[in-house]
């Protein structure tokens, strides 16, 4: 991150940049590229070499193995060892990107997140005209397995930090510990450290045919007992090398750490990975004690559920006038094509891949009280609803990676207006995906609150149209 670099404002990258590897377990090679994206999108996978090109959202709900690694999964449509590039986009400060692969797990190249950090770097990355939306956390958030003497706690602090401590019973390793105090250092500090695994693990995972993409090269191996002729020749064959050693009990091959507590800062990389699953980004201290892929999942769950349960009462939208806009009328104008007196948003306050909220303040002196109910000023209905309209359009082309498409409202069902809207009232327009987008069509869920009240809600489908 450059000095220039503004936190509290959402990023992409500039251009589209591409690395090709092997996956560590599936032994396919996989090509991967990132790709911008618009504010709202998030972090999102799409296996391109299947039908359909499914996108699989970075979410901590959709993971369905930690095995060896952490893996997403939506409708069949797999993508495993994700942790390090998400790693290597959190740590570059990337909120938006477009993650395309043709295979069913990400390169491992050399085991660590520097790679994909150099092809960010190499990529750019860009601010956007969007508002970055920080959850913060106002108490402590454990998760405990005592089985396996882990303890996860994320606790109130001012800026997003890390700090992990593991201890495997290991003369190698010793107890071990690594601390990251800003985003800022990550690329310098935690991008090189590359995953580990010991000789005993290493062992039973290729006699059960599980590494085929493993390399001497993208993985240090920690020799924790003393190793026979025998094994190392079976070692050197697996791993197509002359000859492996090693002169003591240390690390396979003689390898040099990168840092001495390299292990360590490597848990703490797969933290920050497995953290970006929570899908919101969050200003808390973490301490990992022992983490796994495992826990680190649970606890993502776990820190998801607390946003989701303290955003908003009964998820009625709050408007904050001191948080500034993700979009301002300025920046609306630019998504949509309407115009004064036809615009019917001035702000849009919260953006998600799957939800929006908008923002009407109603005057007097909309040209529409004049002739609509003249001295008892109400808000005709179908303008709300227009509101709406306006609202989720912006939704829909922001769920896509490139935004050079209009909307076209084509059905409304279950309409309902429960209070009328006078001068005065503020408006908060909150439009839901109801399903994937699919074949250019997205129904939504619409609701027009003011205050904590609900004046309409509607279900709206729109065609998405890409524009010449």
């Amino acid at each position: 991150m450059d000095a220039n670099f503004n936190p509290d404002q959402q990023h992409t990258i500039n251009t589209p940049v591409s690395i090709s590897g092997t996956g560590l377990h599936t032994g396919i090679n996989v090509d991967m590229t990132l790709r911008p994206a618009n504010p709202g999108f998030g972090l999102q996978f799409q296996r391109i070499d299947l039908p359909g090109q499914p996108l699989i959202k970075a979410d901590c709900d959709l993971v369905t193995d930690t095995s060896r690694g952490t893996t997403l999964e939506v409708e069949g449509a797999k993508v495993s060892t994700v942790e390090h590039v998400l790693a290597a986009l959190v740590g570059m400060g990337v909120d938006n990107c477009l993650i395309e692969v043709n295979g069913p797990e990400m390169p491992i190249i050399d085991g660590s997140s520097e790679p994909f950090v150099e092809i960010i770097r190499e990529a750019g990355v860009v601010e956007q005209e969007a508002a970055k939306n920080w959850y913060t956390i106002d108490t402590n958030i454990t998760y405990i397995n005592e089985d396996k003497r882990v303890e996860l706690v994320a606790m109130p602090s001012i800026e997003y930090k890390v700090t992990t401590l593991i201890d495997f019973n290991s003369p190698v390793l010793g107890t071990q510990h690594a601390g990251l105090k800003s985003m800022s250092d990550f690329q310098k500090e935690i991008a090189p450290c590359r995953t580990f695994c010991f000789l005993h693990e290493l062992e039973m995972l290729l006699d059960l045919n599980l590494i085929k993409g493993g390399d001497i090269n993208n993985a240090i191996v920690v020799v924790d007992k003393p190793v026979t002729g025998e094994e190392m020749l079976r070692l050197a064959k697996v791993f197509k090398k002359e000859k492996i050693e090693v002169k003591s009990e240390g690390y396979l091959n003689n390898l040099e750490l990168r840092f001495p507590n390299e292990p360590a800062r490597h848990k703490l990389l797969d933290v920050v990975g497995d953290l970006a699953l929570v899908g919101f980004p969050i200003k808390a201290h973490i301490m990992a004690s022992r983490p796994g892929h495992y826990s680190n999942v649970e606890f993502a769950k776990k820190i998801k559920q607390y946003i989701k349960k303290n955003k908003h009462v009964k998820n009625v939208p709050v408007y904050n006038p001191n948080q500034p806009p993700i979009f301002n009328t300025q920046q609306i104008e630019k998504k949509l094509p309407h115009r004064y007196p036809f615009l019917l948003v001035d702000k849009v306050i919260e953006l998600t891949d799957t939800y929006i909220v908008g923002l009407k303040n109603v005057t007097f002196n909309e040209p529409f009280f004049v002739g609509h109910f003249p001295g008892n000023p109400v808000m005709p209905g179908v303008l709300q609803i227009e509101a709406l309209a306006q609202t989720g359009g912006i939704l829909a082309i922001n769920s896509l990676p490139s935004g050079d498409y209009d909307t076209y409202f084509v059905k409304i069902d279950n309409c309902k207006f429960k209070q009328k809207v006078i001068p005065g009232d503020t408006m908060l327009l909150k439009m839901e995906l109801m399903g994937p987008i699919r074949r250019g069509l997205c129904e939504m869920h619409g609701t027009v609150y003011v205050g904590n009240k609900i004046a309409t809600e509607a279900i709206l489908m729109a065609q998405l149209v890409k524009r010449n």
